[in-house]
């Protein structure tokens, strides 16, 4: 089962990097809407990164969610360990009982092989920022869209 929590988090917490930029309103139903996600599943992951503060929101009627501190502060392993927790990156098997050298011996050499790729893994996530990111995203654009679209607008048609 593919899991899309990571990839989600990282394009909200870019949409309200960008959105800062250009001085524009994120919300969990705006970014919902422009993810084209459930809104039930963006509020869920927005609890793991207000709890490891990548972002803050506020309530009320001009409640608005925000960067927890600078663009630059906060790495892509931030975002991928809040939201991921404490899943693996990859499950090994249950034990299974040793009928040879290799069922034996399967089971923690393939944790140990995981658990090299998955640090690999973070140290990669570890060199990006959310500004250097976004910053990538930015300048390889192609697609002729606005920064941030009037998303209250056409939320607001959709509603």
């Amino acid at each position: 089962m593919l899991d899309y929590r990571f990839p989600t988090a990282l394009q909200m917490v870019l949409s309200v990097a960008m959105a800062e930029q250009v001085g524009e309103r994120s919300t969990s139903a705006i970014l919902a809407y422009g993810l084209e996600a459930n809104p039930s599943f963006i509020r869920k992951l927005m609890v793991p990164l207000t709890r490891d503060g990548i972002i803050v929101s506020t309530l009320g009627r001009n409640g608005s969610i925000h960067l927890g501190r600078p663009a630059e502060e906060i790495t892509l392993r931030d975002i991928y360990l809040s939201v991921i927790e404490d899943k693996k990156l990859w499950a090994s098997r249950p034990d299974v009982p040793a009928r040879c050298v290799v069922s034996a011996n399967a089971c923690w050499y393939f944790k140990s092989i995981a658990e090299e790729a998955e640090q690999a893994s973070l140290q990669v996530l570890a060199r990006h920022t959310v500004a250097s990111a976004l910053e990538k995203v930015k300048k390889a654009d192609t697609s002729g869209w606005d920064p941030v679209p009037d998303l209250i607008a056409q939320y607001k048609k959709t509603s």
